[in-house]
């Protein structure tokens, strides 16, 4: 896909995918393990996930590949296994979108602070994003989605090792905390601005907070960028179970309701984030229709 492709797609609403992590863990993915290996020796498992929001709606699916970076990797003893991560998991999301969906390619933070917070330089971000990258291009990727990231800075090496390697579309989502605040300093208004002069083809907010706790940063954000706006919000605020996991109380149509409120906002991209499932993205694609 192309960048001017996407601009075009995004002139009506664009449904994503909900959560996988949490719908793995439903499935049976136990805490702790690495979930990329994990799902690679589960086929079915993804398969099953990424088909039932194909068949919901979704119109753009993320490949399994959220942790895929040789950071992240080295922390399971896999760094080495990158490229037959990558590129197998990117696989298993080309076979369940079945050419019904677009799969964008999944990245996330490293998981280590960048200077001066900590020890991440830039150049070893965009090194190490410059190599998943590369592999999720030559998998397939359609477009790539730069997710939950909490670094403005990081971020940004993450957009320019995209155009350093390939010429598909990248969306960008932060995790913030209600008020927009990014937790290492700043907050979501500016650093999309910031983001769409580094090249970004759309930015947004995923995972932070419920829809209903949205609307006033994803308004302030569409009044600051002239690019798409994403949204994709957890199933509302999770309660703290005894067992430490955390519960999701909203349902599907209620999430599809304040879904609507955002997109009345200008959030363009909308999906689910921790807790969703295909049942929630089911229930906005009805709502998206019957608007018209």
């Amino acid at each position: 896909m192309t960048r001017q492709e996407f601009q075009k797609l995004c002139a009506a609403p664009v449904l994503l995918d909900g959560a996988t992590g949490s719908n793995l863990m439903a499935a049976g993915m136990p805490r702790g393990v690495c979930p990329e290996l994990w799902i690679l020796e589960h086929p079915d498992a993804i398969h099953q996930l990424q088909t039932a929001y194909v068949e919901a709606g979704s119109q753009i699916i993320y490949a399994p590949t959220f942790g895929g970076n040789r950071i992240n990797l080295a922390r399971y003893g896999l760094e080495e296994r990158i490229r037959e991560l990558d590129l197998t998991l990117m696989g298993y999301a080309k076979k369940a979108a079945h050419g019904r969906a677009l799969v964008a390619g999944d990245v996330t933070t490293t998981g280590q602070f960048m200077e001066p917070l900590g020890n991440l330089t830039y150049e070893t971000a965009f090194d190490t994003y410059r190599e998943q990258i590369s592999l999720l291009a030559e998998g397939g990727a359609d477009l790539l989605a730069v997710e939950t990231m909490i670094h403005i800075g990081e971020t940004c090496a993450a957009v320019d090792a995209a155009h350093a390697v390939c010429d598909l579309p990248v969306m960008c989502s932060m995790t913030v905390e209600a008020d927009g605040n990014i937790f290492t300093g700043g907050n979501i208004i500016e650093a999309a601005a910031q983001l769409e002069a580094a090249g970004a083809d759309a930015v947004g907010i995923n995972c932070s907070v419920g829809p209903e706790q949205m609307e006033a940063i994803i308004h302030n954000i569409r009044k600051t960028v002239s690019i798409p706006v994403l949204a994709k919000p957890n199933a509302g605020m999770p309660i703290i179970a005894e067992d430490g996991q955390a519960v999701y109380q909203m349902e599907p149509e209620d999430f599809a309701r304040h879904m609507m409120a955002l997109a009345s906002q200008g959030a363009t991209l909308l999906g689910g984030c921790c807790g969703t499932t295909p049942a929630f993205i089911k229930a906005l694609a009805q709502r998206l229709s019957a608007r018209g």
